[in-house]
């Protein structure tokens, strides 16, 4: 559908509706002093917004003297969200409304490995439970995480290392059609740093560095208060960084060396079960004995409780990981790392190593202001992220000006090809 908004209106449209969007301006005298507008057009856009279903009237505001003004109000209680964040070992789903607000989350370990068809399958389930306790809200976007390289403007994996089967597959389209609303897809690493920088301890930093550690280990950025993707979608991925030459492990890409192959939780449960085997650690030895298997939670929890072994494992993953870092400090220069990921809950003893190597091997003026600390919204990052990365497609220039001449944002076919 062609938009017969002329441009500089929709321009308009957009600045009032984000303006609301994100609570800078509430009612119509603000909007006036925050966009630059003048009171008609103001009324006007407001108007169109209103038609659209995306802003109603609210309570009476403040008043500064004269008769109190009538605040503006998104409607953020039209319809929801869908988000998944696909880890390796497990699944997390969430239900938000539109402003990104977490309505529900499920949690389910899940196998990435055993491919697309299980494993959507799983999340369907997970999603049609949500709906059930909203079952008269419309979807009106979905925002799906993967554990490997996305390529954004398909939606689909590209010959992710831990994913088998899954390359290329048209995960975008897989949920188009299961729930009639447009669907991105994304790196969970993004989709963590997006929920940090919208909803967590990085709101308001323009210039900001996430890395996950889990499985395995990957980096989101936030540069200039905007996501940085690059140009195929593959920013970030630091896990496949060469750490040292000197070693002969495989990592899953196939390439010898890769950070993520030494100092990820593979590589802590790896070494982990090493040492309970040859008798460097009793108390990782108990639990194998116990359990079978030794996880990465298992090395974190023994160097938690003062297990040797555990703790110099622990440590020497934050060393290599230290040394990336530092790299990226001195080279993006942002004013906050955040850690998140499994492997970040070892605590103290991961994050006090990784700063050491950070603030002694980084440019001191780009340590300077820089903080160093865990991420706050935990396993909920990626799930609200992914809410937001829908939310930002949703409301840009072109997609408000084919929902405004349909005279409603939901359900539109031609807004299922994301």
């Amino acid at each position: 559908m062609t938009a017969t908004i002329p441009s500089d209106q929709l321009d308009d449209l957009v600045l009032v509706l984000d303006l609301v969007r994100s609570g800078a301006a509430r009612t119509r005298p603000e909007l006036g002093r925050r966009s630059g507008l003048g009171r008609t057009v103001i009324s006007q856009r407001v108007g169109h917004l209103m038609r659209a279903g995306l802003l109603e009237d609210g309570e009476l505001g403040p008043s500064s003297g004269g008769r109190a003004p009538r605040e503006l109000r998104f409607r953020s209680d039209a319809g929801v969200i869908l988000t998944a964040e696909l880890g390796a070992t497990s699944i997390s789903a969430g239900l938000t409304d539109l402003a990104g607000t977490l309505l529900g989350q499920r949690t389910e370990p899940s196998d990435v490995a055993r491919g697309p068809e299980p494993v959507l399958a799983q999340v369907g389930a997970l999603f049609d439970e949500l709906l059930a306790t909203r079952p008269d809200a419309p979807v009106w976007g979905v925002g799906i995480g993967l554990p490997g390289p996305v390529e954004f403007a398909t939606g689909r994996p590209s010959a992710p290392p831990i994913m088998p089967g899954w390359d290329g597959y048209p995960v975008r389209d897989h949920f188009a059609r299961r729930h009639d609303a447009p669907v991105w897809v994304d790196n969970e690493v993004n989709t963590m740093t997006l929920g940090e920088f919208r909803a967590g301890a990085a709101a308001g930093v323009r210039d900001y560095l996430y890395v996950k550690i889990g499985t395995g280990i990957g980096a989101g950025l936030i540069s200039g208060g905007h996501l940085h993707r690059g140009s195929q979608g593959c920013a970030g991925d630091i896990g496949h960084t060469a750490a040292r030459t000197d070693t002969t492990v495989v990592c899953r890409c196939g390439n010898i060396g890769c950070l993520e192959a030494l100092a990820g939780g593979a590589a802590l449960a790896r070494d982990g079960e090493t040492a309970a085997k040859d008798g460097g650690s009793p108390v990782l030895a108990a639990r194998l004995t116990e359990n079978g298997v030794i996880t990465a939670e298992d090395v974190t929890w023994a160097a938690q409780n003062g297990d040797r072994a555990a703790l110099e494992l622990i440590q020497h993953a934050g060393r290599l990981i230290g040394d990336q870092l530092a790299m990226l400090i001195s080279f993006f220069n942002p004013s906050l790392l955040l850690i998140g990921g499994g492997v970040a809950g070892a605590g103290d003893h991961l994050l006090a190593v990784i700063r050491e190597v950070i603030y002694g091997r980084s440019l001191p003026l780009a340590t300077r202001d820089l903080r160093i600390v865990r991420s706050v919204l935990g396993d909920q990052a990626g799930v609200v992220g992914a809410a937001f990365m829908v939310l930002d497609e949703l409301f840009t220039r072109d997609r408000l000006a084919r929902w405004i001449d349909a005279g409603s944002p939901a359900g539109l076919p031609d807004l299922t090809a994301a």
